[in-house]
């Protein structure tokens, strides 16, 4: 076995293939924005880009907190999210562009009708295109990290917003211009307060199809990534339409809609956690003979109330080296169990199996070793459970643990 820090299993350093892509959606982002400034008046920009980056901690926090039970490497997010703010909403405002003018051109139409059909029926099929190819791209380099509908939720969102975010200034700007404060308050209320995760809802059906994909095998993957694809474009299509052709009452409409695919969204988001969680049930306890899991470190990975007490208990008694350590204990061994569900769906060889879980294994056992052990007995880390103990005897690999399967 190759000696080296087992954290590698964790995934949460970037390659060198990440930072040349952010160099590149940034130089993006950049082109975007010079196209805001040359359009509108340069003051007007910088009030637009500030109004639209406002809401994207608050935003970005919403999205993070779904993705508590097996949080996915920062790298992914970041780059998700600079696609969608840079490399998508560059080539889409462009294909957007071209698309009106060929209407108008072509079809003899005013700007107004042109503008209508290109942002109901073109608008949805290339923005979704450039979102969801992000999602593509994980599904090809990066399937092992899509492990539930909660993961594709995720990355979907995250391109969503950065998406949204990069297309607000162009829209405040365009607003300020055109119709001042009052028409730049009217476009941040509508699309900044009102529907903010429109954009994610709408490629989160791109998202959960990748995800699905990534937990099968055959031509049903291609069926249900085009399905997804279809869908993505159909609910922009329908967002935009009613909002072009119908005015407020049609807007209103669509925004019950989006809020019925938001409550959906959640409750897959709800039922895959209990997917992970009874994996974690399933899985773990094989484990116990190695001394790195017992029937209360099971119980407490089992419910986010009592990971969360954990970890406090471990900052109480051990500061940040001790949340530390309950951090890496938790995301190990729930990254162990869903290495389990990836062997028995084949979607890893038997060696890549060991090799991971010999990493995880490394990983519990240095966490346990820094757990935070005050004089006499630690007290309780959740109500109901123990916390975790001190660093097991024997160390990780020379105990038994479940083979590959």
């Amino acid at each position: 076995m190759a000696s080296r820090d087992p954290r590698w299993v964790f995934k949460d350093r970037p390659s060198v293939a990440l930072i040349a892509g952010l160099v590149v959606t940034g130089l993006c982002a950049l082109a975007s924005f010079s196209f805001d400034v040359l359009n509108g008046d340069p003051v007007y920009f910088f009030i637009a880009l500030a109004l639209a980056l406002a809401p994207v901690p608050v935003l970005l926090a919403a999205v993070l907190a779904l993705d508590r039970m097996e949080p996915e490497p920062r790298s992914n997010l970041i780059f998700a999210f600079a696609w969608g703010a840079g490399v998508a909403v560059l080539i889409a405002g462009l294909v957007n562009s071209f698309n009106l003018v060929y209407i108008e051109n072509t079809v003899q139409l005013g700007y107004d009708s042109s503008r209508n059909i290109a942002a109901t029926f073109g608008a949805p099929v290339v923005e979704e295109t450039m979102k969801g190819l992000v999602l593509l791209g994980l599904l090809r380099f990066k399937r092992a990290e899509l492990d539930g509908p909660t993961d594709g939720i995720i990355y979907a969102s995250m391109v969503g917003l950065g998406f949204a975010m990069s297309e607000n200034v162009s829209y405040y700007v365009a607003a300020l211009d055109d119709m001042g404060a009052q028409g730049l308050a009217v476009t941040v209320v509508l699309r900044g307060i009102l529907s903010p995760f429109a954009h994610p809802l709408f490629t989160s059906m791109i998202g959960v199809a990748v995800a699905y994909a990534a937990q099968r095998q055959g031509r049903v993957r291609v069926v249900v990534i085009a399905a997804g694809w279809i869908g993505a474009m159909l609910l922009h299509g329908i967002w935009n339409g009613f909002a072009s052709y119908v005015g407020i009452g049609g807007l209103a409409v669509a925004y019950v809609l989006l809020m019925i695919v938001l409550f959906v969204l959640i409750g897959i988001v709800f039922r895959d956690r209990k997917r992970i969680v009874a994996l974690i049930q399933t899985y773990l306890p094989a484990y116990q003979a190695t001394g790195l899991v017992g029937p209360h470190d099971v119980a407490m990975l089992s419910s986010l109330p009592s990971r969360r007490q954990a970890r406090q208990w471990a900052r109480t008694n051990g500061g940040r080296a001790g949340l530390r350590a309950m951090n890496d204990y938790q995301l190990a061994a729930t990254e162990l169990g869903l290495l389990h569900e990836r062997a028995r769906r084949h979607m890893i060889g038997e060696r890549t199996f060991n090799e991971e879980q010999h990493a995880l294994l490394e990983c519990m056992a240095g966490a346990r070793a820094h757990f935070p052990v005050p004089a006499g007995q630690a007290p309780p880390a959740a109500q109901g459970y123990a916390p975790p103990g001190p660093a097991p005897q024997p160390p990780p690999g020379t105990g038994p643990h479940p083979p590959y399967r």
